[in-house]
């Protein structure tokens, strides 16, 4: 058994007896990234505080069932996820395409990959703000504004051929970088804040 391993089952054991220092310790350390996690599905500080803080209250809650072979932060990441997911169901009415996209995502995430999930729509963030000025500029308009092709064609006094060919150029930047999951991360990029 690795040390980490060893160190998570007693913090797991602590916290199932109650023990306010090891839950003190969990706060300590995980607070900072899990707050960065949800500020990168929230873009909203205030949401995100109030995302990580329920996670907390839910791990001590129901501290008496966490499972010590079972990495915590890999649970704190999941908690975190699934509460910005009931956050953005309070907030805005659902619609199918969303769902659809929000069991997409919920796949996505695994226990194991929450982080990397993180990690990517952080690179999709910077990908995007380091595509060529007219493709993002005509990118943004439609993802982000909502804007048809041809509305963004009208806009900027273009064809709706060079639209199509910015935003293919835009998505084909993009998925070098990420690849398949592209479309769940500009879900969480764009249509939630919509």
């Amino acid at each position: 058994m690795s040390a980490s391993q060893e160190h998570n089952i007693n913090l797991i054991r602590q916290l199932q007896n109650g023990d306010e220092e090891a839950f003190s310790h969990l706060i300590n350390t995980y607070h900072k990234p899990l707050y960065i996690y949800a500020l990168n599905l929230t873009k909203d500080h205030a949401a995100a505080e109030d995302i990580v803080q329920n996670t907390f209250l839910k791990t001590w809650k129901y501290r008496k069932k966490l499972n010590p072979d079972l990495p915590i932060k890999n649970l704190l990441y999941k908690s975190t996820f699934n509460n910005f997911i009931s956050h953005y169901r309070k907030e805005k009415p659902f619609q199918s395409i969303e769902e659809t996209y929000i069991e997409a995502i919920n796949e996505t995430i695994e226990d194991d990959n929450a982080e990397i999930l993180s990690k990517k729509i952080e690179m999709v963030t910077q990908g995007i703000e380091e595509l060529p000025k007219k493709c993002k500029e005509i990118f943004l308009l439609s993802k982000q504004d909502g804007l048809t092709n041809s509305e963004i064609a009208e806009y900027l006094s273009i064809s709706v051929k060079t639209v199509e060919g910015q935003i293919t150029k835009a998505y084909r930047i993009l998925r070098d970088l990420i690849g398949e999951q592209l479309k769940e991360i500009l879900f969480i990029l764009f249509d939630i804040k919509k």
